[in-house]
């Protein structure tokens, strides 16, 4: 007998978990998978085609080319090009014979709109990092830690439990301790199970998740429109006519009213255009998707931890409207599985359990482990019926 309880406490020291207090933080993933995705696509992806221009007019010099008359000298023709650069207008006759101004400025902004769209999407990202990583940070650190040290608690109190077993000369006396033990719920640690109860009343994480996904298809709906309103009006514009009749050649007499002029950087501006269209059309679908994961509920993490005697939140039906703290925390919780040790112990010990022949009497990780320690999870059949014959 002595060396089936040497067996036992040496698998249930074996199923302890280590303590890495101190190390579990550095780990810690405080921007979901996909969120990283989209942050890193719609922010960098502006950048990547800011550098693309910028690259294309260093290396190709101006950005356009006119065709000066050819009496012009070097200087007046290098005029001709940074003038007509600046002003950056295509004057056409219209129909009455007067000039029409159509100004081609989307060119000359595009690589500060560029700019502009990555810092304006990278705002959800440093609202999520200032008004919600330090909650969250905080969340996760105690739910991981009360979550691992639950399943502790839960295999010292079988060791406890088998030590007094062992002890006990009489069984009636410590069937009816367990009993009575059960009865009283003393084998549960409610601190866990009411503060994750407590966080289905709050909503200040989920608020600042949903304005992040909203800010971010905002800022997309104002990216096509921008593309949409002034890129799509001048697409298609690589000549244009341009007055050069300003500054230096204002009093010459020689000069003509309007000179040919070619943009040169067109091709970039229409990649640029017709890539960003089609970068954010993709992402869209990840935001809404993002933004629907918020409507359930991921019961297959809390499934595993109704293992633990004191998660019951799903046999108290406590699962209401899915849209609060606690549902975004469990979708961390899921993506920060490698910290939670005790996850892994408790799948195995769900997979057994619905393998073994006493289903009905296991409930929880107790239940299991003095199964697996030699102790049966309830009163034996025999001590029952003893006890019923001296207690009629």
């Amino acid at each position: 007998m002595s060396l089936a309880h040497t067996a036992a406490e040496y698998m249930l020291s074996d199923a302890l978990l280590p303590d890495r207090r101190g190390s579990r933080l550095k780990g810690l993933r405080l921007e979901l998978p996909l969120d990283k995705m989209v942050k890193f696509v719609t922010v960098g992806f502006p950048l990547l085609l800011m550098s693309l221009a910028f690259a294309q007019e260093f290396s190709s010099g101006s950005p356009i080319s006119c065709f000066s008359p050819g009496n012009f000298s070097v200087r007046q023709a290098a005029y001709v090009d940074s003038s007509c650069w600046d002003s950056l207008a295509h004057h056409k006759l219209d129909e009455a014979g007067q000039y029409k101004v159509k100004s081609l400025w989307p060119h000359k902004a595009l690589p500060y709109s560029l700019l502009a769209l990555a810092v304006a999407m990278y705002l959800p990202v440093l609202l999520w990092q200032y008004a919600a990583v330090p909650a969250l940070s905080s969340d996760l650190l105690f739910i991981i830690s009360e979550l691992d040290k639950s399943y502790n608690r839960s295999i010292r109190l079988v060791q406890h439990m088998l030590k007094i077993r062992q002890k006990s000369s009489d069984p009636h006396v410590f069937w009816d301790e367990l009993e009575k033990a059960r009865k009283e719920r003393y084998f549960e640690f409610p601190l866990l199970e009411r503060y994750l109860a407590c966080k289905q009343r709050s909503h200040w994480l989920v608020a600042t998740y949903l304005l992040r996904n909203a800010l971010l298809l905002l800022f997309t709906s104002a990216t096509y429109l921008y593309l949409g309103h002034f890129h799509l009006d001048v697409f298609f514009q690589e000549e244009f006519s341009c007055s050069i009749k300003t500054g230096l050649l204002h009093e010459e007499i020689h000069v003509p009213e309007l000179i040919p002029c070619r943009l040169t950087s067109l091709s970039v501006f229409q990649i640029v255009s017709v890539s960003s269209v089609a970068i954010y059309t993709i992402l869209v679908p990840v935001i809404i998707y993002n933004l629907t994961r918020l409507c359930r509920w991921d019961k297959r993490l809390l499934s595993i931890y109704e293992m633990l005697p004191a998660f019951d939140l799903l046999s108290r039906k406590m699962l209401g409207c899915p849209i609060n703290d606690l549902n975004v925390i469990l979708l961390f919780l899921r993506a920060n599985i490698s910290e939670l040790i005790s996850f892994s112990w408790l799948n195995v010990l769900c997979v057994l359990k619905d393998t073994t022949t006493q289903k009905h009497n296991i409930d929880t990780v107790v239940d299991f482990m003095t199964l697996l320690a030699g102790l049966e999870p309830s009163k034996p059949k025999h001590l029952t019926q003893h006890a019923y014959d001296e207690h009629p």
